[in-house]
This record gives structure tokens, sequence and C-alpha cells, in this order.
């Protein structure tokens, strides 16, 4: 009794891994896409094109898509990043 219990549970199991369907369309698309350098499973964003320095299109969040204009996003991330560097050397300091 114990056994079989075992064993239809490790059978049911097994369907948890088994390979998801996939809709025929949403491969084409994936297949077509040019691939990201950073991350190879993920399609390359469009705004994310190589042109500046790090960028090898690392957007796994879709962050790129929600900016107008990229070059405010990166100002403000650097200006953010030394604040945190002088938070630091404050926290250390006093």
């Amino acid at each position: 009794m114990v056994r079989s219990v075992l064993l239809a549970a490790l059978v049911g199991s097994a369907a948890a891994f088994a390979p998801a369907s996939m809709d025929a369309r949403s491969t084409s698309v994936a297949l077509n896409a040019e691939m990201s350098k950073s991350l190879p499973f993920l399609p390359r964003p469009e705004k994310l094109e190589g042109v500046m320095a790090g960028d090898v299109g690392f957007d796994p969040m879709g962050l790129s898509e929600i900016q107008q204009d990229l070059t405010y996003a990166r100002w403000a991330e650097l200006k953010h990043g030394r604040i945190a560097m002088l938070a630091v050397i404050g926290f250390l300091v006093g």
C-alpha cells in the first residue's frame, strides 16, 4: 500500500519536469530577434544598441522601454552611485 502511494507520487511529480508545450508563433519571434550578450536567452532591448561603454544589453526588467531618453537615466545612475560612495565614506568616518 505504501509502495503504491509512493510510486504514484513519484510518477505524478515527474510531470513537473516535462517540457512545456510552446506556441509556434512565440518561438518564431524569439528565434528571429537578436539576442542580448549579457543574457543570451533574452532578446536585446531596442534602445540598448551597445554604443556606450558597458552596454551589453542587460535589461531583464525592461526599464529601457519606460525611459524616453536613456542619457538622462545614465547620468542619474552616475550621480546616485557617487552619492552612495560619499555616504559610505561618511558612515565610516562619522
